[in-house]
């Protein structure tokens, strides 16, 4: 049974005495470098712009057209159509002695209809069945090691992607689908993380990753990093930290003949600070790979989606960091020009400094995708 120990962590005291190992941020979409100055050696970022792949066919602007008796009338489209998103992100070691945090970017992870998705808000219209890219945006934060967390950001999307292919498609059950998918596809990654012999029993990493596609938001978490949505004046959580005090979370785990004990906060045995993971394996019944879903439908009031791992939502609060990233968006991207970094890199690199700044003990991860399209930045 996992014992005490006299040196907690943010997230995960270890009874062994872990040997450390030195890594960097593991990232599908961007670059890496080494700083070695100052107290935060290891850093990485990156930014980028993600185009909607399909247009409406011309025939079918042509047929609108001569039916509006040659009045342009706009037509009725998906949410996401032809807005296109770009993104930022930002990962540093902060305080800590290893990096253990990984990030996944990878744009058209999936190709699909909106009507095959799911959720689309304008159902058996033209543009509901274009094909249009799927995006993943993913932030795994280790403890124990950075060898879960490295396997996920390089194969998380892709077992989705394959669950995805092997679930039938019922229109009207797609939410069930969805979950489905994403279910089998942490457990699948969980599995594969013990027989590809990818890290010990004794490493984890929690999973927070989003799904964007047209008209959709699909978050799906396991651990205590978070992703919210900024949507006019609001900041909408789209996850719930799955803490052992969590109230359904002590049951699960005290049914299990499992203990909750504070220890630097509470701990699963006075080891984990959080009740779901991927690894972990010595911690099973306890600690599961079982991800919490939520379906958020995209409207023309949403400004941006932040993910980030708890180095930064320790030291800020879901309405601080939706605050500040409306107060940067709707001020850079009047002056944006051509060629400069993106606003969503700007509004990652802010908040990586603030929390840096708040004295953040962790590594820090955060994303941040710009889901305004370029018309809208412009009258904004």
């Amino acid at each position: 049974m996992p014992m005490e120990t006299d040196e907690p962590d943010a997230n995960h005291i270890d009874s062994s005495e872990l040997s450390s190992t030195s890594s960097t941020v593991s990232s599908i979409f961007g670059s890496s470098d080494v700083d070695l100055s100052g107290n935060f050696s290891i850093t990485s970022s990156s930014s980028g712009e993600i185009l909607a792949a399909a247009v409406v066919p011309m025939k079918l602007a042509a047929e609108q057209r001569a039916g509006d008796g040659g009045v342009n009338r706009r037509l009725e489209k998906c949410v996401g159509r032809s807005k296109g998103v770009t993104f930022g992100f930002k990962s540093v070691i902060g305080r800590r002695k290893e990096m253990e945090d990984a990030v996944a970017v990878v744009p058209g992870f999936m190709s699909s209809t909106c009507n095959h998705v799911g959720g689309c808000t304008n159902p058996g219209t033209n543009t509901s069945l274009e094909i249009s890219p799927i995006h993943f945006f993913g932030v795994y934060d280790g403890h124990g090691g950075s060898q879960v967390a490295k396997f996920c950001a390089e194969r998380m999307h892709e077992v989705i992607a394959e669950e995805w292919n092997q679930e039938a498609n019922d229109g009207f059950k797609w939410q069930q689908r969805w979950e489905g998918v994403m279910s089998s596809g942490f457990e699948r990654t969980d599995n594969e993380v013990i027989t590809e012999a990818a890290a010990p029993e004794i490493v984890g990493s929690t999973a927070v990753t989003v799904v964007l596609s047209r008209c959709q938001i699909i978050a799906s978490n396991c651990g205590d990093s978070r992703a919210v949505l900024c949507r006019g004046t609001e900041t909408i959580p789209l996850t719930v930290d799955q803490k052992p005090d969590r109230e359904d979370e002590l049951l699960r785990i005290e049914e299990q003949d499992g203990k909750v004990i504070n220890w630097n906060g509470a701990r699963v045995f006075g080891v984990l600070a959080m009740s779901r993971a991927i690894g972990d394996r010595y911690l099973r019944p306890w600690i599961i790979p079982v991800p919490e879903i939520s379906f958020t439908t995209r409207t023309d009031e949403d400004e941006c989606l932040i993910i980030a791992s708890d180095g930064l939502w320790d030291v800020m609060s879901n309405n601080e960091v939706g605050e500040l990233a409306r107060r940067i968006l709707r001020r850079r991207r009047r002056y944006a020009a051509a060629g400069e970094v993106t606003v969503a890199q700007t509004v990652a690199d802010s908040l990586t400094e603030i929390a840096v700044g708040r004295n953040s003990s962790d590594n820090i991860s955060v994303i941040v995708v710009d889901l305004k399209s370029k018309k809208k930045q412009r009258n904004t």
